[in-house]
């Protein structure tokens, strides 16, 4: 049983206490304006930086600026740019014949200082790839090495890479006849990334699905869905398909997804758009791009990226 204590005039003193140690609340304060009690999110951390080098020709070398700007912008300080072996319509064995180590790639994966090698072939058999992915990993045992499967140029399947057709019409095609003409491409770059990766007893080469990408948003230019985009020739110069702004920055996308293992959405314009100076080419068209290379990327078996990643 409590017993009553009679305070009298001690009881403004008695309040003043509790207040002061926080035991009573202060007038007209309740628990959202208490920070101990408001549940807040935890500040995301960005993943860390990767030291990447890269090999390959004009659907790619473009690339690693892009990549470094969008890498930036997310917060990623410690992302470094270790070099780049750009030759225009190369395969990668062309990069590994180099006389003299012209480019310093091999040097560079020596060092032992490469996290990412990122490779770009045309069309197989390219033996570049496993002698880059051994030197690598002979170095570096925690590197990883993307494979970029690009789209095709001019529009058709040539794995001799010396067909020049006289026209081509980018616009000619819809989503379901570049499926079936990407298919054995996509399907033979993919089984020669399994046998590398068996070989090696571990998955050291992941691919970095551009192409898969780049036909999602030719589908989405058909349908009208695509900001700023209305043809499919607003995506290259070129008949052989080199790529505009929007394009370049959907290939770096896809690269920041498989390096980093998270999604570009919600990242600002980047500067290669930004530079373009087409009003039309905004955040909406820049949202579209981010969406359809983390699409790409969640949805390639091969990727090393799932749609809950977490960048440990």
């Amino acid at each position: 049983m409590f017993k009553l204590v009679r305070l009298g005039d001690r009881w403004p003193t008695l309040i003043l206490c509790l207040l002061l140690l926080g035991i009573l609340p202060i007038r007209g304060e309740d628990s959202k304006s208490d920070p101990k009690s408001t549940s807040q999110a935890p500040e995301k951390v960005p993943p860390k930086g990767q030291r990447v080098f890269s090999c390959g020709h004009s659907f790619h070398y473009f690339m690693p600026p892009i990549l470094t700007d969008i890498a930036k912008s997310a917060g990623i300080k410690d992302h470094s740019f270790a070099g780049l072996s750009a030759i225009g319509g190369s395969r990668v064995i062309q990069h590994w014949n180099l006389p003299d180590d012209k480019f310093k790639s091999k040097a560079a994966l020596k060092s032992g200082k490469v996290d990412v090698l990122t490779l770009a072939p045309i069309h197989l058999p390219d033996d570049g790839i496993e002698k880059f992915a051994e030197l690598a990993l002979e170095h570096n045992p925690q590197v990883r090495i993307t494979v970029q499967e690009f789209w095709l140029p001019f529009d058709i399947y040539d794995p001799a890479f010396k067909e020049r057709p006289a026209k081509v019409d980018h616009n000619a095609l819809n989503g379901e006849q570049l499926r079936k003409l990407h298919a054995t491409y996509f399907e033979t770059m993919d089984e020669h990334i399994r046998s590398l990766n068996k070989k090696f007893g571990k998955d050291a080469l992941f691919v970095v699905p551009v192409g898969q990408a780049v036909i999602a948003l030719r589908e989405k230019i058909i349908a009208g869905e695509a900001p700023g985009l209305k043809t499919q020739e607003d995506l290259f110069t070129d008949p052989l398909g080199h790529a505009k702004p929007p394009l370049e920055a959907l290939v770096a996308y896809c690269h920041y997804a498989v390096i980093y293992r998270q999604s570009p959405a919600g990242l600002p314009v980047p500067a290669v758009i930004a530079r373009a100076k087409n009003p039309q080419w905004d955040e909406k068209l820049n949202r579209l791009l981010q969406e359809l290379a983390w699409d790409a990327v969640i949805h390639h078996p091969l990727s090393g990226v799932k749609a809950d990643a977490v960048v440990k």
